[in-house]
């Protein structure tokens, strides 16, 4: 862009140079501006003015909202008790797996026996409630009736078995675990290294035989309890709602605080950027134990009153079929499961469906157009976010492959930024005053949002841990004192202001829809492994979304037993977490600071072409690891291992 200075020069020369009037002087101005590349910025305004102008009204929208309702000292049960109050007999949750219906009246008789049942047992608001339990519409009743009595549910994920379940459950400081009957042999495995005083309640099909001693059925206990209102606890907007665990930098999950007005703008943001309407029914396959599903999906219910089908896991097969079966208007994806879909043969129910709008985050470039032809949904709604972070975007035009903008006109209304980050160390690039570079068009780097305190929408909430928010929190971004969110993201900006997903970075890495703790998988590896050097990093598969586990081990001696190992794995980490690919070498190459160099190891990838030591692959059919020749290689590369 041209520089101030250019053009005050343009208009000096003019005026006093050659004795232009000042309608020339203006014109002449205006005619370097476009033939020194100012007809950029010109064309920049044309085609974005229209989307800036509607995302600006979305903003100012969601921010009086944000303010009464600040205001007012409101929460999301008090929200939802609105919301009840406008159609109470509409339905407001439908478990697909039994076909359960529940109606705004409903739910909200269920969430308030909940909290009364709590109260009884001498729970207060500041109390914690650890719910580990698949989908249902329980899951949903169970976290909004501690929030009515203002205790804070802990929502484990149902991934999770032993040393990392245990870590949660000791972190939250829970006072009582309300755990599904389906999950009951992962409670049992860690019972007896519990704290005694933790109250467990079991949710489901009841089997006093296969549930850990001491264990109370619950479904008899909430018919007994009262269904009146709980008295409301002194709580206001920006106070504590859930804790949603998060895969991050530090090893074992993380807690991420999430207070009533951050459940609020996330929900919100989604509903009136992509234009929802409360008539819409969404389709809910993801966790609930993730802000995507929990609270983009069932917030939609909560706060705008929509009715949300709620399925226990995805299938790629019943997709189409319970969307028909309950006219579906909005389904819920991540970008693996777009691919999942696309993998299944072609059936004519796919097109007979009434979705209107793809409502999720992560789909490929390479398959958008793909979807939307062959699976007839006009409108792809992407969107970038993670539970904690301050810099979220939507891309609410339907820009093919974008996660989001932010306006390139008045960039500072909404504070986000990419930063340069040194590719090799992820550290952020400062110039000489100590300031973070901005990156231009085309240029990719980390998406950092500014921290402003007071302000619901610009807030950082952090974990239970305030250690673990040292990674997440950068000085001096924007300019001198300032503070910024580090999203952990690399993203690329064009010239239109159009974001789009590059790369995670640090020490995790996206697969199967879940964060990967290279940390903790390393962690893990090694005492597996009589405590050997393992570095873990993910490596990119051709026509796969994310990166798959990658686990190069110091084995000197080549003593590894691959199939002890693989059992092993199996008890001690999710599927999601497994390295992929193993790599098995002498030894590790460490910095001056004792952590692995992975950039070669990145870029050498799995390619046995590259690499001369012994590689290893996960054949998931098997559940064991086979040698990784060049035959294996070309089969991954075309897609016909399945990983």
């Amino acid at each position: 862009m041209l520089s101030k200075v250019s053009l005050v020069g343009v208009a000096v020369i003019s005026k006093l140079v050659l004795h232009l009037p000042w309608t020339q002087v203006g014109l002449s101005v205006f005619c370097f501006y476009l033939a020194f590349g100012g007809w950029r910025f010109i064309r920049i305004i044309w085609k974005t003015l229209g989307r800036d102008i509607f995302a600006g009204t979305v903003l100012l929208k969601v921010k009086h909202k944000v303010r009464k309702y600040l205001r007012e000292r409101q929460t999301v049960p008090t929200i939802f008790a609105s919301t009840m109050k406008r159609h109470p007999d509409k339905t407001a949750l439908i478990f697909e797996g039994t076909d359960t219906h529940w109606t705004f009246r409903q739910l909200d008789a269920y969430s308030s026996a909940v909290g009364n049942l709590l109260q009884a047992r001498g729970l207060v608001s500041g109390d914690v409630v650890a719910l580990f339990m698949e989908n249902r519409n329980e899951f949903v009743g169970l976290w909004l009736g501690m929030a009515k009595l203002g205790v804070e549910a802990a929502l484990i994920n149902t991934n999770l078995r032993r040393d990392a379940l245990r870590h949660c459950l000791t972190t939250s400081q829970a006072r009582i675990l309300i755990f599904g009957s389906e999950l009951s042999s992962a409670v049992c495995e860690i019972h007896s290294t519990l704290d005694p005083s933790l109250s467990l309640l079991c949710s489901g099909d009841w089997d006093p035989n296969s549930v850990p001693v001491g264990t109370e059925h619950l479904e008899p206990l909430l018919e007994k309890s009262p269904k009146n209102l709980p008295s409301r606890p002194d709580k206001g907007f920006t106070d504590k709602l859930f804790y949603i665990y998060t895969s991050g930098t530090t090893g074992m999950p993380k807690a991420a605080i999430v207070v009533h007005s951050r459940y609020y703008r996330m929900a919100a943001l989604v509903y009136y950027g992509f234009r929802m309407r409360s008539s819409d029914i969404v389709y809910d396959c993801l966790p609930l134990y993730h802000s995507a599903g929990n609270i983009v999906g069932v917030g939609q219910c909560l706060l705008h009153g929509m009715t949300v089908v709620i399925r226990k896991k995805f299938s790629a097969s019943r997709f189409w079929d319970d969307c028909i079966k309950y006219n579906c208007t909005i389904v819920q994806y991540i970008g693996e499961l777009c691919r999942y879909l696309l993998n299944q043969p072609p059936r004519e129910v796919e097109t007979q469906h009434s979705v209107r709008m793809a409502l999720g985050n992560g789909l490929r470039q390479s398959i958008w157009t793909e979807f939307i032809n062959r699976f007839h949904v006009p409108q792809i709604a992407e969107f970038y976010g993670a539970t904690e972070c301050n810099c979220s975007v939507g891309n609410f035009d339907s820009q093919v492959g974008a996660c989001g903008f932010n306006s390139r006109i008045i960039s500072f209304v909404y504070p986000i930024r990419l930063v340069r980050v040194n590719e090799d160390t992820m550290e952020l690039i400062r110039d000489n005053n100590g300031i973070c570079l901005p990156c231009g068009p085309g240029e990719p780097g980390q998406l950092v949002g500014r921290i402003v305190q007071h302000d619901p929408l610009r807030r950082f909430d952090g974990y239970i841990n305030p250690g673990a928010n040292n990674k997440k929190i950068a000085y001096n971004v924007f300019k001198k004192g300032d503070m910024a969110y580090l999203s952990g993201d690399v993203l690329v900006m064009d010239e239109l202001g159009y974001l789009y997903f590059r790369d995670r970075t640090g020490d995790t890495f996206r697969w199967k829809g879940e964060n990967v703790s290279t940390t903790e998988v390393e962690g893990t590896l090694s005492r597996l492994l009589n405590m050997v050097d393992v570095a873990v990093y993910g490596v990119e598969v051709p026509g796969v979304e994310g990166r798959a586990g990658m686990a190069a081990i110091a084995d000197p001696k080549g003593g590894c037993d691959l199939a002890e190992f693989s059992k092993a794995l199996e008890k001690e980490l999710p599927l999601y977490a497994r390295p992929i690919f193993l790599r098995f070498l002498p030894q590790l190459h460490k910095t001056g600071t004792y952590k692995f160099q992975k950039t070669e190891l990145r870029k050498e990838g799995f390619n046995p072409a590259l690499v001369q030591d012994p590689l290893f692959y996960l054949d998931t059919r098997l559940c064991r690891y086979l040698p990784l020749d060049s035959k294996a290689y070309v089969r991954i590369q075309a897609g016909e291992e399945k990983l």
